[in-house]
């Protein structure tokens, strides 16, 4: 018989026991830092209608949508009706127009779930990965833009990361930067890619890419000059003085940094673009030093919602880049040997003792611990079952044979100290705590 290929589809990986745990010890800390902000959970399918995601993400992220074929008798026609969600974002902006009567206005939630795209990804990123995202609709203040940054960074925080840095623009800004460098408008989108790659490539590839783009040599020149001062962002500053819109985007960035002064460091980055197409405002994205790489990033964007109704509703929000961020949580934890297994192995010494063994394992998960019976087959030796324990990462075992039953007494084995105390079994609870604490 022909074997099937047991490997998991490209782009997607299985998460054995200790990356899972490694996850959901995440997802706690984060849920627990923005349900202290004020963020409410929220929840949506996998799978939105085709119609609700393309056009929301440009050209280049319409391609990478995962598209569903009909179903039924439509199969043959080899056409899509659904699609696996790109991101929470358009998401929620659809939730927001469907149910917005019945949220409170302000609306702030956030959501920890997968997303999928067709793409070839590299080191750290995947066709199908988790997202955390935190947001609030209905307001066009500031406040909420600086609180989002205050909430995603003390969720950083809350993971035990540092050497991250935060940094901040605003697409109004790079509107006016474009015109006060004579770039029709035509050649913005064009232009503001370039830019966004300059911590990658350069002032020189920048200056490649635009040559490469049809961007005006003059225009080219202008901004090298100002990219390659001593101060580039007070050479941005004051290039955007000739731009109303210009003007506008650096007064929303002053007031975030404002705003933010003395809670979070936050520092003004001329040619921030960030990537997606919706947003409107103040921008922001956290590198992280040691992955050279963004985990976190962000912005306002004002008009999506109005897509999905008449009227367009004031949003901003940030997205957390979890794999990226449980990579450096691996890395951290580099070294540490077991899994995150149960804090408790009762043992079986006989097959006389399996029932005890069960109701022991009872009655310690009704103290308030995890616990395990130890259920492998073969010869009950307790050397095997010690095996067991220490490569899950088990404090203490169980040993509790004939002899210990007769005598009414249980034995309790400290793994990683070697200690062990027999004691009577009314003992048992007190015991396992004085091991637990020590």
């Amino acid at each position: 018989m022909a074997s099937i290929d047991a490997n998991p589809a490209s782009g997607t990986r299985d998460l054995l026991p200790a990356e899972v745990a490694r996850r959901e010890r995440a997802f706690t800390a984060i849920r627990r830092t923005f349900d202290a902000h004020g963020f409410a959970p929220l929840d949506t399918p996998a799978f939105e209608r085709l119609e609700v995601l393309t056009g929301k993400y440009g050209e280049e992220g319409d391609q990478l949508i995962f598209k569903i074929l009909r179903r039924g008798d439509h199969e043959a026609s080899g056409d899509a009706d659904l699609a696996l969600r790109y991101d929470l974002t358009v998401p929620l902006a659809r939730v927001a127009a469907r149910y917005g009567s019945q949220l409170p206005t302000p609306f702030k939630r956030y959501q920890i779930a997968p997303v999928w795209r067709a793409d070839r990804p590299g080191k750290g990123r995947y066709r199908e990965f988790f997202q955390c995202d935190v947001d609030t609709i209905g307001s066009d203040s500031p406040t909420a833009d600086a609180a989002t940054l205050v909430a995603v960074t003390d969720a950083l925080d809350a993971l035990g990361l540092s050497g991250f840095r935060v940094q901040l623009n605003s697409r109004k800004a790079l509107r006016g930067l474009v015109e006060a460098y004579g770039i029709p408008a035509a050649g913005e989108s064009d232009a503001l890619t370039a830019l966004d790659k300059l911590d990658k490539i350069g002032a020189d590839g920048v200056a490649r890419e635009l040559t490469e783009r049809g961007i005006d040599a003059a225009a080219i020149d202008a901004l090298g000059a100002d990219l390659t001062a001593d101060d580039p962002a007070a050479a941005v500053r004051a290039r955007l003085e000739r731009s109303t819109v210009g003007q506008e985007g650096l007064a929303e960035v002053d007031r975030v940094l404002a705003l933010v002064d003395g809670v979070v460091p936050v520092a003004y980055a001329p040619v921030l673009a960030r990537g997606l197409s919706y947003y409107t405002g103040p921008v922001f994205e956290v590198v992280h030093d040691q992955l050279d790489a963004t985990i976190a990033a962000g912005g306002r964007y004002d008009g999506l919602i109005g897509m999905f109704q008449s009227s367009d509703v004031p949003a901003t929000g940030g997205s957390l880049g979890l794999e990226r961020i449980l990579l450096l949580l691996e890395e951290a934890e580099a070294g540490v040997t077991g899994e995150a297994g149960p804090q408790v192995l009762v043992t079986v010494m006989d097959e006389e003792g399996a029932a005890d063994a069960l109701a022991l394992a009872a009655r310690v998960r009704a103290a308030g611990l995890t616990v395990e019976p130890y259920s492998g087959g073969g010869r009950l030796k307790l050397a095997k079952q010690l095996k067991y324990a220490d490569r899950r990462g088990v404090r203490i075992a169980i040993i509790r044979g004939a002899e210990e039953r007769a005598a009414a007494t249980v034995t309790c084995k400290a793994l990683a100290t070697g200690e062990q105390r027999t004691v009577p079994l009314e003992h048992l609870e007190a015991t396992l705590a004085e091991l637990l604490e020590a």
